[in-house]
């Protein structure tokens, strides 16, 4: 927490004033005592010397807090030279009140004396110092909130703008399947179909509005797309999903499977001498990792890499962490990292 954060401008009026009234008098005290030790009439001497101690401390107070308000509350867009000569005429009027008032109870005092003027001097240059300080170090602060506000607008839009790279193409393919239960006229799975197919478009529109979400959640959604992805492949992709209850309350970024298992679809032949398995584990490291056996398809894919760029993007905005990818005995791997969010 920044000194900022705390200290509100009443606050550094009040006991920055009363600091400084402290510091300045503080010279004082040795006066004091030597006069009250010396003091001829007890009786009559030492009521006024504490008197007039406090009555000058108490003026110091009021004008540091004075000049201290003035430049924050009443200066706060002037330099510092313009500050400087601005509090140089309050500090003169507040010197001659004081000599004024001083001069009236007892001339004999050190009303004009080379300390008091520079007690003055010291409560002008310091006040004006304290409260450029103080409005420098507010506008640090307001320049670095707009600028976290800024950057988290801009991670929020780039999250936005990559979630929504996922949908269409999602779309698209299930649309597909469905119309082909349609022409084959498989009302019962057709249905089935539709039920799970809206439950996964609730999730995907939903990821909208969601960040990290937990490992469970996307098992879940998993579990509802698999029954699309089986209907879409007859049966010739399957799922093997070893991972605990215990571990799946880690967070992940919402939507991380869908694009590895189109990717899984898109780069590999899946067919009655081809099936497909992907293997969903957690590795010691916290890892979710997503395996599937290397089948390339034998005619040319254009590979854009959108998938896979699009979800280290939003694991790096997110987690501020990276994905692994490995290829390695013909088995492909993409490691995600998962993490456990604190309240």
């Amino acid at each position: 927490m920044k000194l900022t954060d705390s200290l509100t401008p009443r606050k550094v009026v009040f006991f920055g004033g009363l600091i400084l009234g402290a510091i300045i008098i503080y010279p004082n005290i040795s006066c004091l005592i030597h006069d009250l030790l010396n003091c001829a009439e007890p009786s009559t001497c030492v009521p006024l010397l504490i008197g007039y101690f406090v009555y000058r401390f108490l003026f110091f107070w009021f004008v540091s807090w004075g000049l201290l308000t003035v430049n924050i509350y009443y200066l706060s867009n002037n330099s510092l030279p313009d500050r400087l000569q601005k509090t140089f005429f309050l500090s003169v009027l507040a010197y001659a009140f004081y000599g004024g008032i001083a001069y009236a109870i007892n001339r004999f005092m050190d009303c004009f004396s080379g300390m008091l003027v520079l007690q003055f001097v010291i409560a002008w240059i310091i006040s004006t110092l304290a409260g450029h300080i103080y409005i420098l170090s507010l506008r640090q602060l307001k320049i670095e909130q707009e600028n976290e506000q800024l950057k988290m607008e801009t991670l929020q839009s780039r999250y936005e703008a990559l979630s929504n790279q996922i949908n269409p193409h999602f779309f698209f393919n299930s649309l597909n399947s469905l119309t082909a239960l349609v022409r084959c006229n498989q009302k019962e799975r057709t249905l089935e179909y539709i039920n799970k197919l809206s439950g996964v478009f609730r999730y995907i529109l939903q990821s909208e509005k969601k960040g990290l979400v937990t490992l469970n959640d996307e098992l879940q959604f998993l579990d509802a797309y698999r029954y699309l992805i089986e209907v879409r492949y007859a049966n010739k992709i399957s799922f093997q999903i070893t991972i605990d209850e215990k571990e799946r309350h880690l967070k992940i970024p919402v939507l991380s499977l869908l694009p590895l298992i189109e990717n899984v679809i898109k780069h590999n032949v899946i067919d009655s001498e081809h099936f497909m398995v992907v293997s969903v584990s957690l590795n010691e490291g916290f890892e979710l990792v997503v395996s599937n056996p290397i089948r390339e398809k034998t005619y040319v894919i254009t590979k854009t890499g959108v998938g896979l760029t699009n979800l280290a993007s939003r694991f790096a905005l997110l987690q501020n962490k990276q994905i692994r990818i490995e290829k390695e005995n013909g088995v492909f791997c993409v490691y995600l990292p998962l993490i456990e969010e604190t309240v």
